[in-house]
């Protein structure tokens, strides 16, 4: 679900975070070139063709964010841990198999800016692929012991259970609302999550401050999703990385949707929106361009990023438990960057 463009050598501030302490950049940098390298190493085989298409996303790029949560945790115990760059690999694999299998369940034709996996080699060879990387990913857990395969196990039956929820949809009697985060926390929190618990497990931390990494990765990712859907509505597309109004177009139903179409507002505008949202996905030009000016203006943006503050709110009070350094405030940095990037 997360998705952002870019190599981790173009430094930490695009992802939103800001660093008072250079040292600490510097180990978080240092942790994420090492991650380069061994996604390389771990992804190759003796079979040519799954060398090239495992190594087809990481080379791709990404700023590589599950990883640079697992370096930012290591901060609270001994961040120079030789368990420190597996464990972040192994989150890494994780979520680059999700996103093989997530492009042939969208039908996707692109990914990170180039042909996706499915659409170069076959929706079969792209979800082998995927298959692939969450053995590597479990194999590596595996050399850091017991726990964190059973945690890497755990992430990704929630993985698993968030996909099958969006893929079966709202049922009789759920609220549209709660089904969608509670996706978005499967499919994303929950892996964020276990990036924050590995570096703080990884890294030697108490075992409070690991818990309260778990919970500030869980609800930072929640909110970074559902910044990303307001900024396809809100932004342009420099700011985004994608033409404006791409979900709304493809019909799937995020945040300021669900609550317009939720709205019993009976002004014109709110009305007039409900009705263009309720025939699915808005393919007409002139219907989509109505829908996105109206959505721009609507109550339903307006409460959608007062959700978004409320949960990078709850994110930096989850940080409370953690000793006041320079990772902390990092940490923190990232709340006011997602509550602030949609405003």
């Amino acid at each position: 679900m997360v998705e952002s463009v870019g190599r981790p050598a173009d430094g930490l501030t695009g992802i939103g975070l800001d660093f008072v302490d250079e040292k600490v950049e510097a180990s978080a940098l240092a942790v994420l070139a090492s991650v380069e390298t061994e996604l390389l190493a771990s992804v190759a085989s003796a079979d040519p063709l799954v060398t090239e298409a495992a190594r087809h996303l990481v080379e791709a790029g990404g700023k590589r964010f599950r990883p640079l949560l697992v370096a930012l945790g290591a901060q609270f115990g001994d961040p120079t841990s030789e368990f420190v760059v597996p464990a972040a690999v192994v989150m890494e694999l994780t979520h680059l198999a999700t996103l093989y299998h997530d492009d042939v369940m969208d039908e996707a034709l692109v990914r990170r800016g180039a042909p996706s996996a499915n659409s170069r080699w076959t929706n079969s060879v792209a979800i082998l692929v995927g298959d692939y990387l969450f053995a590597r990913a479990a194999d590596i857990a595996a050399d850091l012991g017991p726990e964190a395969v059973r945690l890497q196990a755990r992430t990704f039956a929630r993985l698993v259970h968030g996909q099958i929820a969006e893929t079966v949809g709202v049922r009789a009697g759920e609220d549209p609302v709660a089904h969608y985060l509670n996706v978005i926390g499967e499919k994303t929190g929950s892996l964020i999550a276990t990036s924050a618990r590995f570096g703080g497990m990884f890294g030697g931390a108490p075992e409070a401050h690991v818990e309260a990494l778990a919970r500030y990765g869980e609800t930072i990712g929640v909110a970074f999703q559902l910044s990303d859907d307001l900024l396809d509505i809100a932004s342009d597309s420099v700011q985004s990385g994608k033409t404006p109004g791409t979900d709304l177009r493809e019909g799937v139903p995020t945040l300021p949707v669900l609550y317009a179409l939720a709205s019993d507002d009976d002004d014109a505008a709110s009305v007039r929106l409900r009705e263009i949202l309720s025939v699915g996905p808005v393919t007409d030009d002139a219907l989509h361009a109505e829908a996105l000016g109206l959505l721009r203006e609507s109550p339903a943006l307006k409460r959608a990023r007062e959700t978004v503050r409320s949960y990078a709110e709850d994110a930096r009070e989850q940080l409370t438990p953690l000793p006041s350094c320079s990772a902390r405030q990092a940490l923190e940095s990232l709340c006011d960057f997602i509550a602030d990037r949609t405003s």
